[in-house]
Parts: structure tokens; C-alpha cells; sequence
């Protein structure tokens, strides 16, 4: 499947099967790391639901973060080549802080060492999806997308693996299999997750060059905030196509971040066991794999929205299904359901708001565009936390979010009747 990319294009697949590494574990071992370390230490003996809630802030602070630096690293990064640089400094802090977060031995330093590697990880997004302009053509775009999403699933299963086998001979199930302390368990897991991350990494910083920029000096601070404040008030009042989509993505996008950012806590609240959990969770990686790929096929006959409208109409089963959890089958039966729209609506909706903006802004765009992806995130973990700590069932949380899914298809149906701006055609 690799043989239809080419040098550039493989190389910005690669991105996203080191990057998702992260994000596995992430979705996985992380918050039952957390939640070792947090439950019954101070203050006043944290409970199972109180962690839970805290781990959700702690997201909901770096979506506030990124969305607020990415429209900033974006702008900066348009201008003839620097994004390479800032998509390289981004990696390397991430990189460093996954594998440092391994040594924490207190649940606040280790969430507060989770939080600035997610936050260098988030950025690095930025960069990465504005690269897609430079490293491929418009009519390639939804398939070399979805190609980055399908193998990141894949990709990302051999590092978890052994960061998974790790917490196991680390005591994670049962103290007869203990071969080190859970302390070397997560230094293992987070050690292999960081090298694997920049190894698959290097072709990228390698391989890439910066084809799109704009034609100007580059700009001091205050003169990047005024013109995303301009970009901003483009798109507000002339560009209707880009400000209807970017509201739908904001609300539907939402529920994909926030149940991926949760998912572990979904089964750990209803009591279910975390093998059962983590099994189902790599069945998903491949699920997502296979779903990515067969979106990536029906764009080459669809047009891109319809495709993502189907997507909502499956995340919105998903959410209203999730009143209904209560076994392990049930929780596979959920997994299954994300797993087949998880990779397609994120990869259908990066590639389609690059063939609507202009390509030579597209960092500042794709800053923007986070905005609204980040900001979205930060709603959904504060609905989860906010009904946790209000003593409702992680069932009615995830079922909340249905009707960010309707709302999006509504503001999407609406920006696809909008006309396509003179700058990015």
C-alpha cells in the first residue's frame, strides 16, 4: 500500500504511526498510571471518581493551552522554512517528556510532566497537518490522509504491546507476575513509547520540504496576533465556507477527542477488567484500520463531506449506545462502533479543510483549525468531569455528547451549500 506513496507522502504517513504510539497510550495505560498513583493519597484520600475527574481537567487545561499556542506557532511557521524547525522542537520536547514521565513518583508531578508532553505533541500536530499542502496534491489528499490515520492504528500496536507486557511483569494484574516494580514497569512503557516515536519520526524531518510560505518577512509577535486577528475576521465575514465547517468540526469533533481521551476511564468506572479493556482497545486499532482504509477508497468516488456526515451519524449510535453499557461485550460492542468512524472523520475532515483554505497560510489555518479541535476537547472532558463529580454514571457523560454529533451535522450540511473562497481555490 506504501508502493502508491510517495518519498514525501511515506514519510508523512510515518508521523502519524510514531505520534500514535503516544496517543495509544494515552487512551490506555497512562490513566490507570495515574490513577495507581492518585487513589487514596492526599489530599483527603482521592477516590476512583475524583481521579478520574482530575485526569479530565488536566486534558481540558492542555486543550485550553494548545488552542490559544497553535494559531501563533502556525502563523509563525508559514513563513519559508521554518515550520520544519518548529515541527522538529515540538517532537523533541514530547519525545523527552514521554520518557521522563516514566520517573514520576508522585500522581502530581506525573500529571503535570503528562500535561507539557501532551502539550509539545498537540502542537507538533499543527505543523504536521499543515504539511499535508507541501507534501501531496489536492486530488491525493483524502487518500494520503486516511493512509496516515490507518497506519498510525497498526503502527501503534507494537509499542503498546510491549509497554502492555511491561505492566503486566510489572505487578498491573496480579502480584504473582511480578517480575520489577510497577515504578520500572511505566519507566519501560514510556521509555519504548518515546524512542519509537522518534525513530519513526526521522524520515519526516529528513524528507520534508516547505513548498508553500508566504511571501512576506517575518513577522514580531504583535503583528502575528493582528493578522490572525485579520485571518479571523476573513473568514467571520467573507469566507462562510471555512466558518461553517470550522463550527460543525468543533462540536463533532468533541465527542471523537473526548471518548478517545476517556476511554480506559469509561471501563474502569463501570468495573470492568482492565485485560478484557486493553484487549478490545487493540481490536479497535485494527477496526480503525480497516475503516480508514475503506474511507480512503470511497473518497475516490464520494465527495468528502458526504463521508464525513456518515461518520456523525455513527459517532451519534455510539453515544446513545453507551446508555446501554454495562459487560465487557457491551464495551467491545462500543470499541467496535468508534473503531470504525474513529480514523475517517479525523482524516476526512484534516484533508478537507486543507482543499479550503488557502495553501500558502496553512499553518495559521491549521493554528485555527485547533482552535476549534482543542477547544472542542476541552467542552467534552469538562462535561465528563463535571457529571462525575455531580454523582451521574459515565454512561449519561458519553450519552451527553449526542447532541454535539447533531449539531455538527446540522452546521455541516450548511457549510457545504457555502461557495469556495477566491484564496483557496
Amino acid at each position: 500500500m506504501f508502493k502508491d506513496l510517495t518519498k514525501q507522502e511515506r514519510a508523512w504517513v510515518l508521523y502519524d504511526v510514531g505520534n500514535s504510539a503516544f496517543t495509544m497510550l494515552a487512551c490506555s495505560l497512562i490513566p490507570i498510571w495515574f490513577k495507581d498513583l492518585a487513589i487514596g493519597t492526599a489530599p483527603g484520600q482521592i477516590t476512583g471518581d475524583q481521579a478520574t475527574a482530575y485526569y479530565s481537567i488536566a486534558i481540558s487545561v492542555v486543550t485550553v493551552i494548545v488552542a490559544v499556542l497553535g494559531p501563533v506557532c502556525g502563523a509563525f511557521a508559514d513563513h519559508k522554512d521554518t515550520k520544519k524547525i518548529f515541527f522538529q522542537t515540538a517532537v523533541t520536547l514530547g519525545v523527552i517528556g514521554c520518557i521522563i514521565n516514566g520517573f514520576a513518583s508522585s500522581w502530581v508531578l506525573f500529571i503535570v510532566i503528562y500535561v507539557l508532553s501532551k502539550i509539545a505533541y498537540s502542537v507538533s500536530l499543527t505543523f504536521y497537518d499543515s504539511m499535508l499542502n507541501d507534501v501531496t496534491t489536492d486530488e491525493r489528499m483524502d487518500r494520503v490522509s486516511s493512509y496516515g490515520y490507518a497506519w498510525g492504528y497498526i503502527g501503534s500496536c507494537l509499542p503498546f504491546i510491549l509497554a502492555m507486557i511491561a505492566y503486566i511483569l510489572g505487578g498491573g494484574l496480579s502480584e504473582n507476575l511480578m517480575l520489577f516494580s510497577p515504578k520500572t514497569a511505566r519507566i519501560i512503557g514510556f521509555g519504548i513509547t518515546g524512542v519509537w516515536w522518534y525513530i519513526v519520526t526521522m524520515p519526516l524531518l529528513r524528507d520534508y520540504k516547505q513548498i508553500n510560505y508566504v511571501e512576506t518577512e517575518k513577522h514580531a509577535v504583535y503583528k502575528v496576533f493582528a493578522q490572525i486577528g485579520n485571518t479571523l475576521k476573513k473568514i467571520a465575514t467573507k469566507d462562510k465556507k471555512v466558518l461553517f465547517f470550522l463550527i460543525a468540526f468543533f462540536l463533532y469533533i468533541d465527542g471523537v477527542g473526548t471518548i478517545i481521551d476517556n476511554c480506559i476511564n469509561i471501563g474502569t468506572d463501570l468495573g470492568l477488567p482492565t485485560v478484557g479493556q486493553v484487549v478490545f482497545l487493540l481490536a479497535t486499532q485494527v477496526v480503525a484500520f480497516g475503516g480508514s482504509l475503506v474511507f480512503a477508497r470511497l473518497s475516490k468516488k464520494y465527495d468528502t463531506v458526504p463521508l464525513i456526515l456518515v461518520c456523525i451519524v455513527g459517532y451519534f449510535a455510539v453515544c446513545l449506545y453507551a446508555l446501554t453499557l454495562h459487560t465487557l461485550l457491551d464495551f467491545g460492542i462500543l470499541a467496535f462502533g468508534v473503531g470504525c468512524f474513529q480514523g475517517s472523520i479525523q482524516s476526512l475532515s484534516r484533508s478537507y479543510f486543507s482543499k479550503i483554505i488557502p495553501a500558502e497560510n496553512s499553518g495559521e489555518y491549521f493554528g485555527i483549525y485547533d482552535i476549534f479541535s482543542k477547544g472542542a476537547s476541552f467542552l467534552g472532558s469538562a462535561v465528563i468531569a463535571w457529571v462525575k463529580l455531580a454523582g451521574g454514571t459515565i454512561n449519561i457523560a458519553v450519552a451527553s455528547l449526542a447532541v454535539f454529533f447533531a449539531l455538527g451535522f446540522i452546521f455541516l450540511k450548511i457549510s457545504d451549500k457555502q461557495p469556495l473562497s477566491d484564496a483557496a481555490k
